[in-house]
């Protein structure tokens, strides 16, 4: 299916939240995704997932998670003074204002004029994910798909020691993906397990899936890049929010 795509400034309280905006060209509504990228911010790498994933038939925003911090277009390089920037930024950003602006992106979705009425869902990548996870907690959020979310497990997000992310789980009534790399060091195997039995203990209706990857096995750039993973992983994502949002 063919695309548009535009930067538009989405609004955000007083300011704006610049974000990237892919759609289908055919006429209709679709359904709408938040989509959150990495500490890195919307490099050419997540733009070309959320443009992928877009020509599906979704409506698709992805927001810069550090409007508030970095000037609006910053993409940080995947390098060590880019990864220390962005956990930097990370740092500096309060749960609280990540949640306002998971509000923001989705009130903005809601009442966009392609996007079909209630039909919204929600995906990430690394921090993204659990950006991702954190959106899935707002009620009109059907669907939601979490690749490599790190801090889930100990509540780690942004400046934030503990965002009480699993412990708020219960309240999530979203159909929940969530999809890891079994070679990952920042989510090990006790720590996915830890988050599936927190999961199925609070009744959230999740489906999980590993792949023998590392961290960031998505990121179509590096030596981590898994592309037969990455192609599986997309067919999931597709098939989920398709199962539960058309």
């Amino acid at each position: 299916m063919l695309i548009s795509s535009e930067f538009v400034n989405v609004p955000a309280g007083s300011g704006a939240m610049r974000a990237y905006v892919a759609m289908p060209k055919r006429d209709g509504r679709f359904p709408g995704i938040l989509c959150y990228s990495d500490i890195f911010q919307l490099t050419p790498s997540t733009l070309r997932s959320c443009a992928r994933l877009a020509g599906y038939g979704y409506v698709v925003v992805a927001p810069e998670i550090y409007h508030r911090i970095e000037p609006p277009g910053t993409a940080l390089e995947f390098d060590d003074a880019g990864r220390d920037r962005g956990l930097a930024d990370a740092a500096r950003t309060p749960v609280a204002h990540f949640d306002e602006d998971a509000r923001f992106a989705l009130d903005f979705l809601a009442t966009h004029p392609r996007v079909a009425k209630e039909q919204l869902g929600v995906a990430g990548w690394c921090i993204g994910g659990h950006l991702a996870f954190r959106a899935a907690l707002q009620p009109d959020v059907r669907a939601a798909a979490c690749f490599y979310a790190t801090g889930v497990h100990n509540g780690k997000l942004g400046a934030d020691e503990d965002s009480r992310s699993l412990m708020r789980s219960g309240e999530i009534a979203a159909e929940l993906m969530m999809v890891w790399g079994t070679s990952d060091p920042h989510i090990p195997a006790p720590d996915r397990i830890a988050i599936r039995k927190a999961l199925h203990d609070a009744g959230v209706s999740c489906v999980f899936h590993e792949f023998p990857a590392e961290h960031a096995f998505m990121r179509d750039v590096g030596p981590r890049y898994d592309a037969e993973a990455t192609d599986e992983a997309h067919a999931l994502l597709v098939s989920h929010f398709r199962r539960y949002l058309g």
